[in-house]
């Protein structure tokens, strides 16, 4: 886990909000604090889709929304006059990136072992903050997929231009 403290607010949420840079991300909790606060829980409704819809992987290909679906109402709860006073977003990698990022170190974890590679962006008071997570399916000592996370979320956030330390 690393925390990369974002310099230029308003650079990263441009790249955020209003463009494709994070579409590799899937939503599973959304808060945004504005005039009201706005909560989202991004696990897909199942008593909205019917049956078949609900099985179809075309339709509903995760358990959770994809940031590229939620982006624009995010966006419009944002924009405005007025700075949030906060927001947290807890993301998710595509699961089908997850291999590839597992590959590009020298790990023993499996794919089949990570539930997701968790990005958490965090506003207040205190700056934009982003925090690099790994959540399993099991327990494990090793932190190597971690490291391996950490260092591809860096060369996420470098290959786009945000400005961290």
């Amino acid at each position: 886990m690393i925390a990369f403290k974002i310099k230029n607010v308003k650079q990263f949420m441009g790249k955020f909000l209003a463009s494709e840079a994070f579409d590799l991300f899937l939503v599973e909790e959304a808060s945004i604090s504005t005039y009201n606060t706005f909560q989202i829980d991004g696990r897909q409704n199942r008593d909205f889709y019917t049956a078949e819809e609900w099985e179809d992987k075309e339709i509903r290909p995760y358990d959770f929304t994809e940031w590229k679906k939620l982006r624009p109402i995010c966006y419009s709860l944002i924009k405005g006059n007025h700075t949030p006073s906060a927001f947290k977003f807890v993301l998710h990698l595509i699961p089908e990136h997850v291999a590839s990022i597992l590959q590009k170190g020298d790990t023993g974890i499996t794919p089949q072992q990570v539930k997701a590679f968790v990005l958490t962006v965090k506003y207040d008071e205190t700056g934009l903050t982003l925090v690099t997570g790994t959540s399993f399916h099991t327990f494990i000592l090793d932190k190597s997929a971690d490291e391996v996370w950490d260092k591809a979320m860096g060369k996420f956030l470098d290959k786009r231009e945000v400005v961290y330390e």
